[in-house]
């Protein structure tokens, strides 16, 4: 588990792990009709089927330490926003490191994607864990290519439905000497 993000903190958010009390704050992003699809979800699903699906990947995830979604949560309120990670994908028969990001509806579009999403990105790189970073999104996801974007990532490639996007350790490295 040494991949999650538990205890970290950015300027609005806390991550820690998802529990099983999550369950019910979570089970809103379900009514939103293009989650599944953009989730790469199994078709014809129902809403607690889909969050089933969901809570057991998680923790699927933490057994098997294979990175995992942490909860975000908003520092000054205690909501529960979304949640965000480092996840170990297969993408073409290679294991490679994903930024991943999904917020509740009632918090899209007020950056919370983009915050966790660097934290996760420079999270990966300051511990080294990958020297190359993607995210993967439905290629319908618009917000979410535009926070992978935002993350210094390119087009890598499109494999099926789902476009990838990478950055690499050196590619960061440049950008964040830049910055400084």
């Amino acid at each position: 588990m040494n991949y999650l993000l538990t205890g970290e903190k950015t300027e609005r958010l806390e991550f820690r792990l998802v529990t099983k009390e999550d369950y019910d704050v979570w089970f809103p992003l379900f009514k939103e009709h293009t989650v599944a699809k953009f989730l790469g979800m199994p078709d014809g699903l129902s809403q607690t089927e889909q969050c089933n699906y969901w809570f057991k990947k998680a923790f699927h995830r933490y057994e098997n330490n294979l990175g995992g979604m942490n909860a975000l949560i908003d520092k000054q309120t205690g909501d529960f926003i979304g949640q965000a990670g480092l996840l170990i994908q297969t993408v073409e028969d290679e294991e490679r490191f994903e930024v991943g990001y999904s917020i509740l509806p009632k918090f899209w579009r007020k950056g919370y994607a983009q915050e966790a999403a660097i934290k996760c990105r420079d999270f990966n790189f300051e511990h080294e864990f990958s020297n190359n970073l993607i995210s993967m999104m439905h290629v319908d996801n618009i917000g979410s290519e535009i926070v992978a974007i935002k993350n210094g990532m390119t087009l890598e490639k499109q494999v099926d439905k789902f476009k990838v996007f990478s950055i690499t350790r050196d590619q960061w490295l440049k950008e964040k000497t830049v910055v400084i």
